[in-house]
């Protein structure tokens, strides 16, 4: 088994939690976001203060309602559950650069060629939810272990607002007394199968042989074999490379001006420019952009051409964009755009003998068109 070292980060009750967030007077009562009642609608996820009277996921809402007449059901708002989901990309890409999504909530990052925390992947796993916490609004749980099998496992181990570390010395232990309905593929139908073999955990399943397992279940019985060992050899499938970076700051008492607001933009400018540093030389900054959340929710991004991190220019763009609302502002964000170099010199073939012009325009800062642990795994 290739000792890796994967982390599996999935937001606790996502969409309930934007919600909670953005109006914590929710916060102490039985929430869910979905579909009407009346339109024959379905929960999408609920707080925990719901799931306490047996409210889930995919219930139907009027189910849910007979569950828990207190029930509050919100219609979706995907534009800031995307919002969230992109910070939090943004955070996992400042460790690594093989991300891979698997909804706007959840997501591996293989940690394994990390330079923080001395490439502890348990340590990074804590930073980055403490980030998350403190840089959105919502926590995130995690699961740290050497594939992405028992990592997405071990996520759910210890939720809400927590983590679990699998080393790869705990293994054998760990999934000898997992239940075989924790394998993904095995539903209540495969389940009962298992169930009329006396079959009701991994180490039920290691008794058999491949050969024994594929006869019964086929290509399966051979993805049985594996798992219920713990071995999962599956790569992330990286979706692309970032095309952003930037920082963000909800303050706990609105900017009620302007001159607040620049006087938060150095701090920030600062934190941008540090983070900055741990990208790697096949990015390219083409933009600057400045995010402003106003006391009513509503949100105005600017961007400028740039090449380089300039507070004057965050000035500017900061003060531009306050005068559309004019209104107290709650969260300040600034970042930058890139053009990823390695993607970019894969499409581009140049002439032996270029233009200077050509030449030339190489080398400004004109934008293109695109905008787009286990500690070291042995303690």
């Amino acid at each position: 088994m290739t000792m890796r070292k994967i982390i599996h980060c999935d937001a606790d009750c996502f969409f309930a939690a934007i919600e909670m967030r953005d109006d914590p007077s929710l916060a102490k009562r039985p929430i869910a976001v979905g579909g009407s009642s009346d339109r024959r609608g379905v929960i999408s996820t609920c707080n925990y203060e719901a799931r306490r009277f047996g409210v889930h996921s995919a219930m139907p809402s009027s189910t849910a309602l007979r569950l828990c007449p207190d029930l509050l059901i919100l219609p979706h708002r995907m534009e800031a559950y995307r919002e969230a989901s992109q910070q939090m990309r943004h955070i996992f890409y400042d460790y690594t650069d093989l991300i891979e999504p698997l909804s706007l909530d959840e997501a591996f990052l293989d940690v394994s060629d990390a330079k923080e925390f001395k490439g502890s992947a348990t340590l990074i796993a804590q930073e980055i939810r403490a980030r998350i916490q403190k840089e959105i609004g919502i926590t995130v749980s995690a699961g740290i272990a050497p594939n992405k099998f028992l990592a997405k496992i071990a996520s759910d181990w210890n939720k809400p607002n927590g983590q679990y570390v699998i080393t790869p010395a705990q293994v054998d232990e760990f999934v000898a007394k997992l239940p075989v309905k924790k394998i993904f593929g095995v539903g209540k139908a495969m389940a009962a199968k298992l169930a009329e073999l006396n079959i009701f955990t991994c180490a039920d399943l290691q008794k058999l042989s491949v050969f024994e397992l594929s006869q019964r279940f086929g290509q399966m019985g051979s993805r049985l074999y594996k798992l219920s060992r713990g071995i999962d050899e599956r790569q992330l499938t990286v979706d692309r490379r970032r095309k952003s970076l930037s920082v963000e700051n909800t303050f706990a008492q609105d900017l009620s001006s302007l001159s607040h607001c620049l006087h938060e933009l150095p701090a920030l400018s600062q934190q941008l420019a540090i983070r900055l540093r741990r990208v790697d030389d096949d990015y390219k900054v083409v933009k600057l952009f400045v995010k402003i959340k106003f006391s009513d929710f509503s949100i105005s991004t600017i961007e400028r051409s740039a090449n380089s991190i300039q507070l004057e220019e965050f000035i500017s763009l900061c003060s531009e964009a306050y005068q559309r609302k004019q209104q107290a502002v709650r969260l300040l964000g600034l970042g930058v755009r890139f053009v990823d170099l390695r993607e970019h010199n894969r499409h581009v073939q140049l002439d032996l003998f270029m233009p200077d012009t050509l030449y030339q325009s190489m080398h400004t800062s004109s934008p293109l068109p695109q905008e787009t642990g286990f500690e070291l795994l042995a303690g």
